[in-house]
């Protein structure tokens, strides 16, 4: 008999309170995990001129694709398949995480042989083409072509051990175990910041004062390199694995290979989705490097370095998304899953278009975040800032989307999340390359608004059609127009004034306090 590792479930005394229960231990190790990386932006823009943070921006936007091809979909079939074998749950993780692996282990050996040509592709210096001719890259971005294999080695090396984190991750998530979950991505991250702060902080300071060691140190170390970041995070991914150890060893050589099959079937359109999706978050920065001249390792940089500011909404959209899965997949069999589900739309939509506001409101205070390391660099970074209102309103709409994106993902009709995530990476690339040579990083932030509130809006349409869930329209409307309504006017014709912002975003709280005030005291009084 195979052993069963996965707890029984327990009998909520209410859906929505476990809903928001765990999603809040959710959203506050994801929000905590997010807030803390964030803060490595000023140091980042500190340490590096915008060239360099462009390498850095464009390595981790293919590290991000890859990740993906990785994981080939398998968490989201994994919780699927849980539900749909109730009665076989080891089998089901035994099956997702040796594809994954199996999956690692065909791209190690393809990768491998081909290290100077990946490294030549991913090169947006263009540090050997431009040596060739005389010029030298390094001394603007503390890179040169060998570093560049270099990265390669070490991001081949995060992408595997990330992805054999992903099963185990979301066989925490089933369990019904936030509190792990959290604490290992928050113990993750607290190693990052720790070797990121000792590299570009703590060891230039030793090496300055000429303390104990130093004679050792400077022997391999050198100062600007961006490697230490990528560094940083092959250790943090390492220490993952390790905390991970008591879930990999749950691991059963017992698969059942007809089920394998299948949740290869219905993982790969899901695989084709988020792969979609990564390219809209991630292709513009890579294509910024391709489709400008050698100069654009700059707006790279500035891009990369402001789309920082937008990432607080997208922390909430991706803590919602982690305790939202499983809930969705667990209720789908209870009579009222369809109300359950249009109230909870209704509240993510309030939600967000507060957070909206709220971030641009408080820009003028944000942006200290991204902090050069004088005057004129600081001002550099600065002129970018105009990219974060249709940033932020594109993540709205994303958010909005993985909220209406239950419904394939329900019904077993993730074809339809192949073909909307597909629509919305065709429309990035396509629009980037048109519109990047004319408009550099503005085109980029514009065309990511473009495609997620398409695939927000293709959604809806099909989703009514195949899957209906009584969403209420109307109201959700109205705060997204009014919410972008009160942005534009804060941001451009109030221009950034941070008292008229501030008394913008508390009205438009106070009025939504005020429509929703009856549903907000049934809620309390339960």
């Amino acid at each position: 008999m195979v052993e069963n590792t996965f707890k029984s479930p327990e009998k909520p005394l209410s859906t929505a309170k476990k809903f928001a229960g765990q999603t809040a231990v959710y959203g506050i190790s994801t929000i905590a995990s997010r807030v803390l990386t964030f803060f490595l932006t000023p140091l980042y823009t500190w340490a590096y001129p915008t060239a360099a943070y462009g390498i850095l921006t464009t390595m981790y936007s293919y590290v991000s694709m890859t990740n993906a091809l990785l994981s080939f979909g398998m968490e989201t079939t994994f919780f699927r398949y849980l539900n749909k074998h109730a009665d076989n749950k080891q089998r089901v993780y035994n099956n997702a995480f040796a594809s994954v692996f199996a999956i690692t282990i065909i791209f190690l050996l393809c990768s491998l042989p081909f290290i100077g040509n990946i490294a030549n592709f991913v090169d947006i210096s263009h540090a050997q083409k431009m040596a060739s001719k005389g010029i030298h890259v390094a001394a603007a971005t503390g890179t040169t072509h060998v570093d560049f294999v270099k990265y390669v080695y070490l991001f081949l090396s995060i992408v595997i051990i990330d992805a054999w984190c992903a099963i185990p991750f979301a066989k925490i998530r089933a369990d019904g175990r936030p509190s792990r979950y959290g604490l290992i991505k928050l113990a993750s991250v607290l190693v990052f910041i720790a070797f990121n702060v000792t590299f570009i902080v703590v060891i230039p300071f030793w090496l300055k004062h000429n303390l104990l060691g130093s004679g050792w140190i400077m022997q391999w170390y050198t100062k600007g390199w961006v490697g230490y970041v990528f560094v940083s995070e092959l250790l943090s991914s390492i220490v993952t694995l390790l905390l991970l150890l008591p879930e990999l060893l749950k691991i059963r050589f017992d698969f059942d290979t007809a089920m394998l099959w299948n949740m290869y079937s219905y993982s790969w359109p899901v695989l084709i989705a988020n792969l979609s999706y990564l390219v809209n978050e991630n292709m513009d920065k890579i294509l910024l490097g391709k489709l400008l001249p050698h100069g654009s390792l700059n707006d790279v940089g500035i891009y990369g370095a402001c789309a920082k500011i937008s990432l607080f909404l997208s922390i909430f959209v991706n803590a919602f998304r982690l305790g939202a899965e499983p809930f969705f997949f667990n209720h789908a069999k209870n009579k009222n899953a369809g109300q359950t589900y249009a109230r909870i739309m209704d509240y993510f939509v309030i939600a967000v278009c507060v957070i909206f506001i709220a971030l641009i409101a408080n820009i003028q205070i944000l942006k200290y975040f991204v902090h050069g390391a004088n005057a004129t660099q600081t001002a550099l970074y600065w002129t970018g800032l105009r990219v974060v209102p249709p940033l932020v309103f594109g993540y709205v709409s994303l958010g909005i989307y993985m909220n209406l994106s239950v419904w394939y993902k329900l019904s077993d009709q993730t074809k339809y999340g192949l073909y909307i995530s597909g629509i919305g990476a065709i429309l990035t690339i396509v629009l980037n390359v048109i519109f990047i040579p004319k408009y550099s990083y503005m085109a980029s932030a514009w065309v990511s608004l473009i495609a997620y509130a398409t695939m927000m809006i293709l959604s809806y349409i099909w989703g009514q059609k195949n899957y209906p869930i009584p969403y209420n329209i109307k109201k959700n409307l109205a705060y997204i127009i009014s919410s972008a309504i009160v942005v534009y006017f804060s941001f451009y014709v109030f221009n950034r004034n941070l008292y008229i912002g501030d008394a913008m975003l508390l009205l438009y709280a106070a009025a939504a306090f005020y429509f929703e005030r009856d549903n907000l005291k049934a809620i309390f009084k339960r």
